[in-house]
């Protein structure tokens, strides 16, 4: 299984379940397409966007089943990352789970190697 991960706010998370779909964060509404992280590069994307943050949720989603409205394309330091173009479906989400933030304002994502 090659899963991919998407850190949002809660809110965001209830909204998708009340709808069936996910539409997108504000950043990814503007850019065009939802932003997604590998298991390498999710702790950085918490980092960088995410530091202090509060009530965050981290989307597990398998990535084969998303077909060819996800690209992987270059982004920060050149690495790939996945952009789905197009809303994601809750029914595609392998798992959702609480993304804390620990004392020192770092996001927990708990294990991502699997």
């Amino acid at each position: 299984m090659s899963l991919i991960y998407k850190i949002l706010a809660r809110s965001e998370w209830d909204e998708a379940l009340a709808s069936g779909y996910f539409v997108g964060s504000t950043v990814d509404l503007a850019d065009g397409f939802i932003h997604f992280s590998t298991g390498t590069q999710a702790p950085a994307t918490a980092r960088l966007h995410f530091a202090g943050g509060s009530d965050l949720m981290l989307l597990s989603v398998e990535a084969t089943r998303l077909g060819e409205t996800l690209r992987w394309e270059a982004a920060r330091n050149g690495d790939l990352f996945p952009h789905l173009y197009g809303p994601l479906a809750v029914a595609e989400v392998v798992d959702a789970r609480p993304a804390p933030t620990v004392a020192d304002g770092t996001i927990d994502l708990g294990d991502l190697t699997r």
